[in-house]
């Protein structure tokens, strides 16, 4: 199957957990004051960090005021069933949410939303599950590591590393990256690189994971029963859910030049398990990673990094020629 025609199929089919996070402007909430409201649309803002709407709609005195309607990010409304043209000004609109605690000022939270032929869109039940962990990892994150990647660049210092592993790191050239010469490594190094990643659910037991400017994708099972392809470079990954935080179990790989990490690379051997958890109502991802791989790792070796949410829009792919990778190597110089 092709990427277009897998994509396609991702965003006709996507099937996420309804669940709920609720942050910043919706502490101001009155969780106990949930009212329908009537309005006509007047600015629809599919904008990051958070979707709004501005309504105009009769206020407590019937006198007509403009409302604005909190939600969430445009990637999790996008799983809710909405895109940035859901709405436009003049649409009339039926809604209900909790009233801001301050009854004079004219916020709302978001339960449900009807357009004017009765449809309901976004039933989102942020407003009641506040307490409920959010496990929709959907949407484009990319790393943001307090100080900056450098380390990623550059071979970890003091891993335990074989005897094998040490003289690589020795003799660590950056000039012998697989990258220059259109050779992308599987996780977790491709989990590394601060490119961003598209997390997307093609079905309620499949997450994919695409990684730009990178063809290969990765995929995560939820049915532990489902067939082990042959040997590859991504792996086999079968995930889980724990609490709120996403279990990602891989094995099942090939021999992978820089496989694990900056100048280390990676045997049939390697294992990982990563964990990652949503923080910062749903901004922010952190992640965990633990690798084993006997041929290259004394021990196995557990590290972390944070990445953040982006605006929703299409991963960008480019062919890798290995023209372009011989004029960055030579920086222009035959």
């Amino acid at each position: 199957m092709g990427i277009k025609h897998l994509r396609a199929l991702i965003l006709a089919a996507t099937v996420i957990p309804t669940v709920g996070m609720a942050h910043h402007s919706h502490a101001s909430l009155n969780r106990d004051d949930v009212r329908t409201y009537k309005g006509v649309v007047t600015k629809y803002g599919w904008t990051m960090p958070h979707v709004y709407l501005k309504v105009k709609a009769p206020g407590e005195n019937g006198e007509v005021v403009e409302y604005t309607i909190g939600m969430e990010h445009p990637p999790a409304m996008v799983a809710k069933g909405w895109s940035k043209t859901t709405w436009k000004p003049g649409d009339r609109i039926v809604w209900q949410g909790p009233h801001d605690k301050d009854l004079n000022r004219h916020y709302s939270g978001l339960s449900w939303a009807e357009t004017a032929d009765g449809t309901r869109v976004g039933n989102s039940e942020e407003m009641v599950a506040e307490a409920v962990p959010s496990t929709d990892f959907t949407g484009l994150w990319k790393r943001s590591d307090p100080g900056g990647f450098e380390p990623h660049y550059k071979p970890p210092v003091d891993w335990p590393l074989t005897k094998i592993g040490q003289a690589l790191v020795d003799g660590f050239d950056e000039n012998e990256n697989p990258m220059v010469t259109c050779g992308n490594p599987g996780p977790p190094k491709s989990m590394l690189i601060p490119y961003p990643i598209s997390f997307t659910r093609p079905d309620a037991n499949t997450l994919i994971m695409e990684r730009e400017l990178m063809d290969e994708l990765r995929v995560v099972h939820f049915d532990r029963d489902h067939e082990v392809g042959p040997p590859s470079k991504m792996g086999h990954s079968i995930g889980w859910f724990e609490g709120d935080t996403l279990i990602v179990e891989t094995s099942n790989f090939v021999a992978d030049k820089w496989g694990i990490h900056t100048g280390i690379s990676s045997s049939e051997q390697k294992h990982l398990v990563e964990k990652f958890t949503m923080s910062n109502g749903g901004l922010n991802l952190d992640v965990e990673i633990a690798v084993t791989d006997p041929v290259y790792l004394a021990e196995s070796v557990s590290f972390s990094h944070h990445w953040r949410k982006l605006a929703d829009r299409e991963v960008v792919q480019a062919p890798c020629t290995m023209e372009a990778a011989q004029l960055y190597l030579e920086a222009g110089y035959q």
